[in-house]
């Protein structure tokens, strides 16, 4: 059974997921607003977020800004829109899946089960490593990385496709294959998503970018002599 915060200005939307999670077992705590889901999340814990981006008082990306400074539990976001900007915001703030309106109940449901499942999977199978290629550091360990002796922030989707690029260095690695070890094999998003993480990813990088190379019609591969 999983905590679940859902995070909604509409009602029907909040009552909706409350009924398929319920039917499945697990507790809900409902917040019609941002402010709301922050203070909720300050006094209690829970396994997941269902956050809504168009809210009063305080927006999604706000909210889950706020959330992040005191919590790491895994958030998927939920958008009346499809904007790349949306998402490309969302994923750079840490969060887990995006979910667009209107959506299904039983999709969502299975999102949710995929990322917690990935999240106790990362958690059970970290490793000690460190890899340094140029001016790259990566202390997969403690997931941090340094660029020229600088540590640099990502969302936690890019260290573990950073981190998957680098053990895997000059390897072509298909699209199919990054999404499968990356997202799982139960993930039900799109190739978009991994093409929307490589462009976060490259920016993180910097000059190092150049290290991430597209194979046309393949996928990518993280160079290194």
């Amino acid at each position: 059974m999983y905590r679940i915060l859902t995070v909604d200005d509409e009602e029907m939307i909040r009552k909706l997921i409350r009924k398929y999670a319920e039917f499945e077992s697990h507790e809900v705590v409902e917040a019609a607003d941002g402010m709301e889901a922050v203070r909720l999340c300050r006094e209690q814990d829970f396994d997941i977020i269902i956050m809504d981006i168009m809210m009063p008082e305080l927006d999604g990306f706000s909210a889950c800004r706020e959330i992040r400074r005191i919590k790491d539990t895994p958030i998927i976001m939920l958008s009346a829109r499809c904007e790349e900007y949306d998402k490309i915001n969302g994923f750079e703030l840490g969060i887990d899946d995006y979910v667009v309106k209107p959506f299904s109940p039983k999709e969502l449901m299975l999102r949710i089960e995929a990322v917690l499942k990935r999240t106790k999977a990362k958690g059970d199978t970290a490793q000690h490593d460190i890899i340094e290629i140029e001016g790259l550091r990566a202390d997969i360990t403690a997931r941090i990385v340094y660029v020229d002796g600088e540590r640099i922030d990502m969302s936690p989707k890019e260290y573990d496709l950073f981190f998957y690029m680098l053990k895997n260095r000059n390897i072509a690695l298909s699209r199919e294959k990054l999404i499968t070890e990356v997202w799982g094999y139960d993930f039900y998003g799109d190739d978009r998503t991994l093409d929307t993480h490589i462009k976060l990813l490259r920016r993180s990088l910097g000059d190092y970018a150049r290290l991430v190379v597209t194979l046309r019609g393949v996928g990518y591969r993280f160079e290194s002599k």
